[in-house]
């Protein structure tokens, strides 16, 4: 009898364990990354991503860049298939193309709501349709509808970008994975319950199976000198001033980290230039501006840095080994005028001290020993540690750095760029990113939030050459005063409209429209350490290029990251309106304008009997299974819970009958 008392009792807890976790399931504002199940179903194929091609042309320092994914059906029964992936946080999104058999559906740009409106009916009318968002400006979604069994759906992606030169050295990057993002101790960042944050992984260690192949043609006006990938293996064809470079033939694993390539052009290593293209209703320039060699600094203002470094539990292992590599190398090379502190963060934060110490051996030692005893464990609350670290009293005497340390694997990007900006008064603020996988976005968008520099380190060599480059920066004194005019051009929306200071070995870059006759010349005037900075650039009809389409896409995305900026420190429906507008008038993605295909064929009698899939992401070489947390996901995992726990009552109960 008892015993009957106490199985019942244990299955009604055992039911109302699979309820409550039902509920959590429900509730998307817990919403966060959690780890994929395979799916137990044999009719349903739960991976239906085979295989994505990247196939990219440089052409000097404009990379038009082609995606291609192929979605297939090896199931039984009809499905949709949600995709998270990641792009560069240069790339003008510009064209998207389905083919589905014989069939090529060319996407059209839309209201990202009216998109979305067309997609659903598109999905219930039993029509096969593509839908691609961007939730992040450097994460989309793309959803496809009503994959039939034995459908192969291609779905081709097109984008251009500007590869800007860092220390004489270019280099194209393509983001494979998107890394999990951690969305607040209580699930109430700014992202609100947005469904990509709530992405299936891979357990660390398991490899997609998702097919990956990628080939870089290079044109460049001379020599192409150097030419290597620090993050894969690749086989390398050249010949003079052309090279073709292809992942080699063991890289089996290529889609969990970030593919980059590094080259360097013959003869002066960067030099100022001038684009101009004709366009049927706008013409547009490109200039960029090199800076000049960074002078020896005979006078060097005490400098006080503070480090904000990220311990949290996506950090774990390779990210936060290499991230204690970095701050042995910048902690450890501080002058003895000198100040510091060091500020960890996690789900909590922890100071060396209350104010800045003085870079002696013996404070060096302490912040070196509080460093290499964090293992890497919690949430990434990065706001509350910007807040302290922004409150930490200042020597007017001296110069201040804020560099912060992160994966970046957070959502409240807008929030840390708006704090940063209201925040950081006469200091700048670095940004280095740790990771095979790093959100591009975030560290770039901090660093331009304040006036500094970002820099993205995958590896352990790397790492000695940002702390090197690092150092040089802030060594050397800044371009400031930066006034640009043209002569005898009429040039309008010249991009930035607000020049920057400018660090060494980085050249400036400017976006704009000009009319009339191309003449005259481009005037940029600054002070340096060591006097006036002078650049003059003739302009002339042998400027002309054929690039118009990509100026057009460049100068627009351009001015889309300007707004932005201004939309996340200001707010208000006046950027939302310009960003819309500049989205459609551009055919480009945006926050708010998405790219819709549908295949006008109905294509599947009873689309009700379809299901959704959500393709799984490998985590990021490095990342340990500590970055998903252990929130439940808004899946039927909760029910797969319940039943192993009613199987291990069964064999409980066998076990017991048998005795």
């Amino acid at each position: 009898m008892r015993t009957r008392t106490f199985l019942a009792r244990l299955c009604s807890l055992l039911l109302a364990m699979s309820a409550s976790l039902a509920v959590l399931a429900a509730d998307d504002t817990s919403s966060s990354p959690y780890f994929f199940v395979e799916n137990a179903d044999p009719a349903v194929d739960a991976l239906p991503l085979k295989a994505t091609h990247v196939s990219a042309r440089v052409l000097g320092n404009i990379a038009e860049v082609t995606v291609t994914q192929e979605y297939r059906n090896q199931g039984k029964t009809p499905l949709e298939a949600r995709y998270v992936f990641p792009a560069s946080t240069r790339a003008a999104v510009h064209g998207m193309t389905v083919r589905l058999g014989e069939r090529v559906i060319q996407a059209q740009i839309r209201e990202k709501q009216k998109a979305k409106a067309e997609y659903e009916q598109a999905k219930t009318d039993g029509k096969t349709a593509a839908l691609l968002e961007q939730e992040r400006e450097n994460v989309f979604q793309m959803n496809v509808a009503n994959i039939l069994p034995g459908d192969v759906v291609q779905v081709e992606l097109r984008y251009s970008e500007l590869l800007v030169p860092t220390d004489g050295r270019f280099q194209f990057v393509f983001p494979t994975v998107v890394g999990p993002r951690y969305n607040g101790r209580d699930g109430s960042s700014s992202s609100g319950n947005q469904p990509w944050i709530s992405t299936p992984y891979l357990p660390q260690g398991r490899s997609s199976s998702t097919q990956f192949s990628l080939q870089v043609e290079l044109l460049a006006p001379v020599q192409i000198d150097e030419i290597s990938s620090p993050s894969h293996h690749v086989d390398i064809q050249r010949e003079g001033q052309r090279a073709a470079v292809h992942l080699a033939a063991d890289e089996t694993t290529a889609n969990d980290r970030d593919f980059i390539l590094d080259f360097r052009l013959g003869g002066d290593a960067v030099q100022s230039g001038l684009l101009l293209s004709r366009g049927e209703g706008e013409n547009f320039f490109l200039a960029m501006v090199a800076p000049p060699r960074a002078p020896d600094s005979k006078r060097i203002v005490p400098r006080d840095y503070v480090f904000v470094v990220d311990v949290s539990g996506s950090m774990s292992g390779f990210p936060l080994d290499t991230t204690k590599v970095l701050l042995r190398d910048l902690i450890g090379r501080l002058r003895p005028s000198d100040t510091f502190n060091l500020l960890l963060f996690s789900g909590d934060n922890r100071k060396l001290a209350e104010q800045s110490l003085a870079a002696t051996p013996e404070n060096i030692q302490r912040a070196i020993e509080l460093l290499d005893s964090q293992s890497g464990r919690g949430g990434t609350e990065l706001l509350p540690a910007l807040r302290e670290a922004l409150a930490m009293p200042t020597d007017p005497e001296r110069s201040r750095s804020f560099v912060v340390v992160t994966d970046g694997f957070v959502t409240i990007e807008s929030s840390a760029y708006k704090l940063v900006r209201e925040n950081l008064s006469r200091a700048n603020l670095f940004a280095f990113g740790i990771g095979s996988s790093v959100n591009r976005s975030l560290i770039e968008g901090l660093a331009r939030a304040g006036q500094g520099e970002p820099f993205v380190v995958t590896d352990d060599e790397s790492a000695g050459k940002a702390a090197q480059r690092f150092r040089r920066m802030i060594d050397s004194p800044l371009l400031n005063g930066i006034r640009a005019s043209f002569e005898g051009l009429d040039v309008y929306d010249v991009e930035p409209q607000q020049l920057p200071d400018l660090f060494a070995n980085r050249p400036l870059v400017l976006f704009g429209k000009w009319k009339g006759e191309p003449r005259g010349e481009m005037r940029l005037d600054a002070h340096a350490a060591d006097g006036q900075f002078q650049v003059r650039l003739p302009i002339s009809t042998d400027k002309l290029t054929d690039s118009g389409g990509a100026l057009a896409h460049l100068w627009a995305r351009q001015r889309l990251a300007s707004l932005m900026d201004q939309e996340a420190l200001d707010g208000g429906f006046e950027f939302s309106s310009q960003i819309l507008d500049l989205g459609l008038k551009y055919q480009l993605l945006t926050p708010y304008t998405s790219f819709i295909a549908v295949d006008q064929q109905v294509r599947s009698p009873d689309p009700q009997v379809g299901t959704t899939v959500d393709q799984p992401l490998p985590l990021p070489k490095g990342v340990s299974n500590g970055a998903i947390g252990s929130s439940v996901p808004g899946t039927p995992e909760p029910g797969v819970w319940a039943m192993l726990l009613l199987a291990g009552l069964g064999a409980w109960l066998w076990r017991r009958k048998a005795a």
